[in-house]
């Protein structure tokens, strides 16, 4: 503190003298003019002061305070378990088991939040009271150490593209519905940015650690569509990019807005992405880019389920060969995160249920051969964290979620 004190002092001189100098070294004795070229010299040789490297920034609290897992290993919980009667036994799951985290659903695939947020709220119409004391549930969570992951659906969103079909897709007027009968809201639409991250803000300010945007994309096959239906590119309307390459810049470009405006909450941003798009450049539809996305957040979900693969790695049937499928896929992910600068953590959606749509006759059944299978190709392959869907939250008991410990 004495050095820096003195350093100030010899400053302080230096400026009286920078304006005393020029009147007064005419008239300055040999002596006086020694003195004053020696102080120059002491200040001029003076070190600069040390400005730590990184200022101390604020973030938001939330109140609550969870441990991140050694891996997160997680499974899928819709609004309405999560705020009904069986979260009990979901809750005993994970207890009872190497589990260590939920993926909750906070805005549903149809475009709900699974809450209601506080009256007068733009989403308050989109509003299920699913989860009547979202607060009251993470704080359960917190007490016991279960790492709360909150989801949030972006670009498919039936509900809002019904009320605003200026910011969806629409053919002959009407908006357009794919053969499931659901509408997506458009990415080059920065309106609809700003309201899927808001509701993350939301989800943040509760006390989820982690805000997964899952449908970051465009329809898909919307390569086929893009010159039947009608609508607006907003500000890439007058890009040179063709419509693949704008396509990615504008889901990336999401991707960078919701990490950006995420970053005062000090929340893990991740990603749901397609699986077979870490096997190629770039999909041509629905715009995702693994590599360009994963290079914006700090965690990429990869949905690697098996029953979602046709024949791919010389696999004839995936659904059959879950441990097969998950080992090829690894590598290839592996190759593709190994070559960024700053890789985001892996942990990919594995599954733990039936796909009889696949099958004439009985389908493959998922057990805990079969999850285990999924989660030992990952571990081999060095990729600890997994998420484990099943869309109802039925999930095999008896599982060991850790099978190479």
């Amino acid at each position: 503190m004495g050095e820096i004190r003195q350093k100030l002092i010899y400053f302080t001189l230096f400026l009286v003298l920078l304006f005393l100098i020029p009147a007064q070294m005419e008239a300055a004795s040999e002596d006086e003019v020694k003195m004053v070229k020696m102080h120059e010299s002491r200040i001029t040789n003076l070190q600069p002061l040390m400005v730590p490297e990184k200022i101390s920034r604020f973030y938001y609290d939330s109140g609550l305070e969870f441990t991140y897992p050694d891996a997160v290993r997680g499974i899928y919980v819709t609004g309405p378990v999560a705020g009904g009667s069986r979260f009990q036994e979901i809750l005993d799951l994970v207890e009872n088991t190497d589990l260590n985290a939920m993926v909750i659903d906070v805005k549903e695939d149809n475009g709900n939040l699974t809450f209601r947020p506080e009256e007068g709220s733009p989403y308050e119409e989109f509003a299920h009271n699913y989860i009547s004391e979202p607060r009251e549930m993470l704080e359960l969570l917190e007490e016991k150490g279960i790492y709360p992951i909150a989801r949030i659906v972006v670009f498919k969103d039936t509900l809002l593209a019904e009320k605003r079909p200026d910011l969806s897709f629409t053919k002959d007027g009407q908006v357009w519905k794919n053969g499931r009968q659901e509408a997506f809201v458009s990415p080059y639409q920065k309106e609809v940015w700003e309201y899927n991250v808001e509701i993350a803000k939301m989800a943040a300010e509760l006390g989820f650690q982690d805000i997964q945007f899952d449908y970051v994309r465009f329809p898909e096959g919307f390569e086929k569509r893009d010159e039947i239906l009608t609508y607006s590119e907003g500000d890439y309307a007058n890009s040179d990019l063709n419509g693949i390459k704008k396509r990615v810049e504008a889901v990336t470009d999401f991707v960078k807005y919701a990490k950006s405006e995420l970053e005062y909450y000090d929340v893990d941003v991740s990603v749901d992405i397609f699986g077979y798009s870490a096997t190629i450049e770039e999909t041509p539809g629905i715009g995702q880019n693994f590599t360009k996305i994963s290079e914006n957040v700090d965690v990429i979900s990869s949905m690697i389920y098996p029953s979602h693969w046709t024949a791919y790695f010389g696999i004839d049937f995936p659904d059959k060969e879950p441990y097969r499928l998950v080992t090829e896929y690894s590598k290839v992910e592996n190759e593709v995160l190994g070559k960024l600068e700053n890789p985001p953590t892996s942990r990919p959606w594995i599954q733990d249920f039936e796909a009889p749509w696949l099958y004439t006759g009985p389908a493959t059944e998922y057990g805990i051969a079969e999850v285990e299978a999924q989660i030992k190709a990952l571990n081999e392959n060095g990729i600890e964290e997994f998420l484990i869907w099943n869309p109802v939250n039925r999930y095999t008991p008896g599982v060991d979620y850790t099978p190479l410990d």
